[in-house]
């Protein structure tokens, strides 16, 4: 009866924590279709009071949204194949290859998890001047390239592969390139799966860096271009909600696809580690 009861409260408190954490979703989604003077009232209605997709459309008709998701959209996806591709080398190479200084070399890999980010903030933007790289794609992809958090995790996943399969293949005449391709890589495709969600997450998220190195609003990210909705003596919240909700989507859609992978990747990183 007592675990009965306990189960009983556990339920009823993860169902009300569900609910405070989605509410203020629901509620910008609903106030997307209102009236930028329903949104501004003092009596609230969660449900739009006169429905209208006005905001949908000046939201591209007046601050070009389209353009921004699409930037956000391209760099996001360059940047996680990247990651992905970078990070699962990189932890085949130090889980499967008997080398001097492997050990000392993850532990720098791992000192990039411990260094705060914004640590590297003055250093990177030096070093992209220097290059020329100001207001270009490549002062966004570049530095990006490789992540020492999916490289600890790939290693992580990769090292659960048994040693037995890689030697079977290279007995069969299989080169590295073979090996990594077709046995490394769709085995650890749920390690894959959890760094491209992060990754994912990161830099659709990502607002300071983008704010820093790109300043023509035509190459703006999604992120940035959310703060052109806040005018200089007023903020179309209608058309900022509406922008803000689609802007969701695609982190949603990822997830809901990936999200067995990702747990089982998380899973087997965590037991591993």
């Amino acid at each position: 009866m007592r675990k009965k009861v306990s189960s009983i409260v556990l339920n009823v408190f993860l169902l009300l924590l569900g609910v405070v954490t989605v509410y203020p979703f629901i509620w910008m989604l609903c106030s997307s279709f209102k009236q930028n003077k329903e949104i501004m009232a003092l009596q609230q209605h969660l449900l739009p009071q006169e429905f209208t997709i006005d905001n949908y459309i000046s939201m591209n008709s007046h601050f070009n949204f389209m353009r921004f998701f699409g930037n956000s959209l391209f760099i996001t996806i360059v940047v996680t194949l990247l990651v992905v591709y970078t990070s699962t080398i990189c932890g085949f190479v130090l889980s499967k290859y008997k080398f001097k200084g492997r050990n000392i070399l993850f532990g720098f890999v791992l000192a990039t998890m411990m260094i705060p980010w914004c640590v590297t903030i003055i250093p990177k933007y030096t070093m992209i001047q220097k290059f020329g790289w100001m207001d270009s794609y490549k002062a966004l992809i570049i530095p990006a390239m490789f992540s020492g958090f999916g490289i600890f995790m790939m290693k992580q996943h990769i090292e659960t592969i048994p040693d037995e399969i890689i030697e079977a293949a290279r007995m069969d005449g299989a080169n590295e390139f073979y090996i990594f391709h077709r046995i490394i890589f769709p085995m650890a495709k749920n390690g894959i799966s959890s760094i491209a969600i992060f990754q994912f997450l990161w830099t659709w998220e990502d607002y300071l860096w983008p704010y820093l190195v790109i300043n023509t609003k035509e190459k703006q990210l999604l992120a940035v271009g959310l703060k052109m909705f806040n005018g200089q003596y007023s903020t179309d919240y209608g058309a900022l909600f509406a922008a803000t909700a689609i802007s969701i989507i695609p982190v949603l859609l990822i997830y809901l696809f990936f999200q067995k992978q990702f747990i089982a990747g998380i899973a087997a990183s965590a037991v591993k580690g």
